[in-house]
């Protein structure tokens, strides 16, 4: 098991290291194996716990279908709902901190949902209650301060998607 790990962490360190790179030349291609596997052996034991999750093309499919969702529905609505606040004369704001719950159970859907709260404009998640499951999220326009309200306006698609790629 613990070689599988490596090679998965290891793999997807390689994928992370030639997107970011840009480049398929030959030392390119070396240097991200060495690096890949410098990475892996120092971080495969805790990083992932069930390596046969990243072989399941279930879960591939719905990880592009949150980053299309994310780049092109969520972030757009939300820079949209900024430009208007920032340009409109009165510059309607409201806001606040308000209780968001989650059902997720690992730790990288937590963490996936969290980070798309932050990253989407109106949105900043200050902390979260894993005992109690809560997300406490800075929203620029408080709707509603009823916590399963705001989990459907502010983090229901996230949860959703999250679900099927790490849970």
């Amino acid at each position: 098991m613990r070689v599988l790990r490596i090679f998965v962490v290891a793999l997807l360190a390689f994928i992370t290291y030639i997107v970011f790179s840009g480049s398929i030349s030959p030392y390119d291609i070396v240097s991200g194996i060495v690096v890949a596997l410098v990475i892996a052996g120092f971080f495969s034991s805790f990083t992932i716990q069930n390596p046969l999750k990243v072989f399941d093309p279930r879960r591939w499919f719905w990880l592009i279908v949150y980053a299309i969702y994310y780049f092109f529905v969520a972030e757009v609505k939300s820079h949209l709902d900024v430009m208007y606040r920032i340009i409109h004369p009165r510059m309607p704001v409201n806001p606040g901190i308000v209780m968001v719950p989650y059902s997720v159970e690992s730790d990288y859907a937590i963490t996936s949902i969290a980070n798309s709260i932050t990253n989407t404009p109106g949105t900043v998640v200050v902390d979260i209650d894993p005992n109690n499951k809560h997300y406490y999220v800075h929203w620029i326009n408080v709707k509603t301060t009823d916590p399963e309200t705001a989990r459907k306006m502010i983090s229901s698609k996230f949860e959703y998607f999250s679900k099927k790629v790490f849970d």
